[in-house]
This record gives C-alpha cells, structure tokens and sequence, in this order.
C-alpha cells in the first residue's frame, strides 16, 4: 500500500475516497481514530492508502480535481 493523501481535514479524506471509489479504486483512510490521542484537536493527520499498482493512476485522479497528493 502507498499513501496517497495526508491531510487533517476529514472532508478531504472522505471527498478523495468517494472520487477513488467512483473510479474503481479501492482507498483505505488510515489514522481517522488518532484525534483519541491528540485530545480531538485534530493535530494528527489522517492518510489515505492505495494499492501499489493504483498509485500513479490514483494520485493523477486527485491532482485533476485539484487536490494535492502526498507522494
């Protein structure tokens, strides 16, 4: 799995996995339940992970719909 997005904002995670989803691309958010630790202050950023092989065509999704990628 790679990461695909970083970000704090929830909406952001939720909005990407629905654009990947509609694509035929599987996400998987990582780290949404660490504002546990962080005291709910939304300090930790969540990451948005994607098979290997649907790296590229993934991150180029998100870049046309103006949504910066983490790698």
């Amino acid at each position: 799995m790679k990461e695909v997005l970083r970000t704090n904002d929830p909406t952001l995670i939720a909005f990407a996995t629905h654009l990947l989803t509609g694509e035929g691309i599987v996400a998987f958010p990582l780290d949404v339940h660490m504002s546990v630790l962080d005291g709910s202050l939304g300090i930790l950023p969540q990451r948005l992970m994607v098979a290997d092989r649907d790296h590229f065509v993934a991150s180029a999704i998100l870049r046309d719909n103006d949504i910066a990628t983490g790698g």
